[in-house]
């Protein structure tokens, strides 16, 4: 088998910065591993991926990290009643901030496609690249509330080329 040159940039707890440094080099996969943002409110989502958007890559990989909470329904579901019950937040205050349940991961899924910006799940991807090469990911993320495990292992591997 050859070896496939294939180039990858790798980063994590960006928290929405816009001053973060994107470096101009085009890579092949990039991979976003947690923290998009810092207090994972709905304003904050759009920062991150015009961020991601201006990677060159045509596929951009993202974990949920623990500031990203609202990207996990059950955790954010969790906090949200915490928080009403704790503090006396109100609904309405937590949907303006954080947005609804599963909102927060509906913007991200919108985006998905056309940006080439995939979230990654518990599980395992696929993605085809450019020049016959595969991206196969498996992914254990964790969140500190859920205690889901932490992992991500990235391959690619090039397929036969068919011709008709």
């Amino acid at each position: 088998m050859s070896k496939i040159p294939t180039r990858f940039l790798v980063l994590s707890d960006t928290h929405g910065d816009p001053k973060i440094s994107i470096p101009e080099v085009p890579v092949d996969v990039a991979i976003h591993c947690g923290d998009l943002i810092d207090g994972s409110k709905l304003h904050e989502f759009q920062t991150s991926l015009e961020q991601l958007r201006r990677i060159k890559s045509p596929l951009k990989l993202v974990i949920a990290g623990n500031h990203d909470f609202t990207l996990d329904t059950p955790t954010y579901q969790k906090k949200a009643a915490y928080s009403q019950q704790a503090f006396s937040i109100e609904p309405a205050l937590m949907t303006k901030e954080y947005g609804h349940s599963g909102e927060a991961r509906q913007i991200i899924t919108d985006v998905q496609q056309g940006d080439g910006i995939a979230m990654l799940e518990e599980g395992t991807r696929h993605f085809d690249l450019q020049k016959w090469r595969k991206v196969d990911s498996l992914c254990q993320p964790i969140h500190p509330l859920t205690g889901r495990r932490l992992g991500i292992s990235v391959q690619t591997r090039r397929t036969p080329h068919l011709q008709h």
